[in-house]
């Protein structure tokens, strides 16, 4: 563990990695002998492979019972960095990276980032183009905004339509877009569905955006400040291959991945100059469009695909909320009483049980301390093994 510890020293890290290991380091010094008590068995020698192999250290091997109370604060944070650290080093990656290379990442990361589901996202609100925000349903014109509701019926919206950006906790915009989606509707009108969106056509955007909020003066006489996460969603869905959808959250590792000076969540004219047109320098953005269908349907989305390049581990496709309601729905006929215990078992216990099942496919046998993790958290054998069903089967 000593040396898995100190090998970064040796790795050529950037300054965005190099921070984050430092970062790293006040974190685990903290548990460091539990850390130490911990066997290791790979060394990866890049950044990457060091993020997420101690990462996988923390979550599966490193006995966390023996953590103090005191010691849970630090040991969570840590996870935290590190997933930080893997993003930033695969986004390191997607700088550099020529079309095949972006491409083949896609691929291997699709189960993890549920891009099946994404991509049924993104080809749903496609077949909204040519209808108004206006003139939509309120569950379609939620769809487009990033916002997930019971009302989604998994049978119409098979995909979460929170994925690239959630915007559920942007009320005042929700609350405008169901009332002034017209407004909406004028501001988008000034981003052409074809060709590269120019300076001035994005400009005219912001300006008609921020007009809404400003003219909303019922709390604030000089009206409101005009958010830029959701701004970039309803961007985004517009012209996945011209723009990346943020959130709050993402914005810093977003920026600390593509190397460019962080900017705050009203910044309008740092989205554009230094993330957008960052993103225009990268060799797989100005790839011609492939004949290849597949790659074709990725080309479309590429600007909006940067979110792959995030860390997602077997958990992130779990999140999904279509698979939550769809799950939700199925459980009462699929999975019947016999996993559930007559006395109180353990989690691993309980999944143990489930897994003797003979219809248990080998797939779901692999992944059994992930089962553990998921139960440890609250979510019920069935659940997890439903879910896993759904992406894997």
């Amino acid at each position: 563990m000593r040396k898995l510890l100190s090998s970064p020293v040796k790795m050529a890290l950037s300054d965005a990695e190099n921070s984050t290991y430092q970062n790293a380091l006040m974190y685990i010094s903290e548990i460091s002998l539990n850390l130490m008590a911990t066997k290791v068995k790979e060394r990866p020698e890049d950044f990457l492979g060091w993020c997420t192999e101690l990462l996988r250290l923390c979550r599966h091997d490193l006995n966390q019972e023996l953590l103090d109370t005191a010691q849970h604060k630090p040991f969570k944070k840590l996870q935290e960095i590190l997933e930080s650290g893997a993003s930033v080093s695969q986004l390191k990656m997607a700088r550099i990276a020529p079309w095949p290379i972006f491409v083949d990442f896609i691929k291997q990361q699709s189960d993890l980032n549920a891009l099946e589901e994404r991509m049924s996202l993104l080809s749903y609100v496609n077949t909204l183009q040519d209808t108004p925000l206006a003139e939509m349903s309120e569950n379609d014109r939620l769809a487009f905004a990033g916002k997930h509701t019971n009302n989604h019926s998994p049978a119409i919206y098979d995909f979460d339509c929170e994925w690239f950006a959630s915007t559920k906790g942007a009320k005042l915009f929700h609350m405008l877009l169901a009332t002034k989606p017209e407004k909406f509707d004028e501001a988008l009108q000034c981003i052409p569905l074809t060709g590269d969106v120019t300076p001035s056509e994005y400009q005219n955007f912001v300006k008609a955006y921020k007009a809404i909020f400003s003219s909303y003066v019922i709390e604030k006489p000089n009206g409101e400040k005009a958010p830029l996460a959701p701004a970039t969603r309803l961007l985004a869905m517009r012209r996945p291959d011209q723009f990346i959808a943020l959130t709050t959250s993402k914005i810093d590792v977003l920026c600390q991945g593509l190397s460019i000076v962080k900017f705050n969540s009203f910044d309008f004219d740092g989205y554009w100059q230094d993330m957008i047109g960052t993103l225009r320098t990268f060799a797989w953005w100005h790839q011609v469009e492939p004949e290849d269908q597949y790659e074709k349907l990725l080309w479309s989305a590429r600007s909006i695909l940067v979110d792959l390049f995030l860390f997602a581990d077997e958990n992130t496709a779990f999140s999904s909320n279509y698979l939550r309601l769809k799950d939700k729905g199925a459980s009462k006929s699929v999975y019947k009483s016999s996993y559930r215990p007559r006395t109180k078992l353990t989690p691993e216990e309980l999944v143990d049980n489930a897994l003797a099942q003979e219809d248990i496919p080998e797939y779901i046998q692999g992944k059994r301390e992930s089962i553990i993790k998921e139960v440890k958290n609250g979510k019920s054998v069935e659940h997890v093994i439903g879910l896993m069903r759904a992406i894997f089967g």
